[in-house]
């Protein structure tokens, strides 16, 4: 059995929406009480994440922002950047502490404390940009874990694979014209959903052109095409670009009973990703994965499909 981090805090409650809202701490509650019930909680090495050092979070996003979203928590504001972002006065320490467990998964994994790692953070981070909030996102959790393996462990490359089923539009402008991080993204057609971006020909810019690769899924798409567009698609871009580590930007929302979206994954979906990640990983780049939580807003799918997901993690 693999040693899987299990990177949670109970502060990640603190942040509640202020009116009814798809992102909210019961996700989180849903989840931890699943695991616990199932007794996958008890398999895994728990981290308690920390706050990240400033520098870690500066290298992803701009000091100006950062003062913007303390002071706008301060002040009582209700949403930051767009009215589906919203804020309580505990948002920006809970933001920087999602970040940091994405950190913190990041160095378990990077010094050998854990195989893999599987991050239950909130608020989700891939929307994020490095001077907006958007997306019920603030602070851009995956990029800063990048960033972190690159500026404290000597990664060189690092893969993202974001198969929320939302377009990371936040993620793919951050590494837009960097090409030691490669973007990969699979989520529903930007015609038909949120956030309008995340078409086949947005690749990366300057430098980082060919290292963002966009697989938009039509309404309806399910198990089949997921399929296809790993095998097909993205494997053959892993073995170009060779990663030293893989960052898995994991929604559930693609899932058939998701409110969200239109598409028809199903829990088998789920595990045939998981598993062709771990497969890509054992050999890219000696098995490193680390799973950083983005969306998945039905309890009954979410929960079903992050035990499969710790499972296969954790080599069951």
């Amino acid at each position: 059995m693999k040693r899987v981090a299990w990177v949670y805090h109970p502060d990640y409650l603190l942040h509640t929406p202020p009116f009814e809202h798809p992102e909210s701490p019961e996700r989180l509650v849903a989840i931890a009480d699943h695991l616990g019930r199932t007794g996958l909680i008890d398999r895994m090495v728990p981290v308690t994440p920390e706050y990240p050092e400033d520098a870690d979070i500066l290298s992803v996003h701009d000091r100006e922002y950062l003062n913007k979203l303390e002071n706008a928590c301060r002040r009582g504001d209700l949403t930051l950047d767009a009215e589906d972002t919203y804020l309580n006065r505990h948002s920006f320490n809970v933001a920087l502490l999602s970040a940091g467990g994405a950190v913190a998964g990041a160095k378990a994994v990077a010094e050998g404390t854990a195989d893999r790692a599987f991050c239950a953070v909130r608020p989700p981070g891939h929307h994020a940009g490095r001077d907006v909030g958007m997306g019920f996102c603030l602070l851009n959790n995956v990029a800063v874990a990048a960033r972190y393996l690159q500026a404290r462990h000597g990664v060189e490359k690092v893969l993202i694979i974001d198969w929320d089923v939302h377009h990371g539009n936040g993620t793919q402008n951050i590494f837009l014209e960097d090409p030691t991080v490669f973007y990969f993204s699979i989520h529903e057609h930007p015609t038909f959903l949120y956030p309008g971006t995340g078409r086949r020909w947005e690749i990366g810019k300057g430098k980082g052109e060919g290292a963002t690769l966009n697989v938009p899924m039509a309404p309806g798409a399910g198990d089949a095409e997921f399929r296809t567009a790993f095998e097909g698609t993205l494997e053959p871009a892993v073995e170009r670009f060779r990663p030293e580590i893989i960052l898995v930007s994991a929604g559930f929302d693609a899932h058939r009973d998701d409110p969200l979206a239109d598409l028809q994954v199903t829990e088998e979906g789920f595990r045939f990703m998981t598993r062709h990640v771990l497969k890509l990983a054992d050999r890219f780049c000696g098995g490193k994965v680390v799973s950083v939580l983005e969306g998945g807003y039905e309890t009954s799918s979410l929960t079903s499909c992050i035990e499969i997901h710790v499972r296969e993690l954790l080599g069951e």
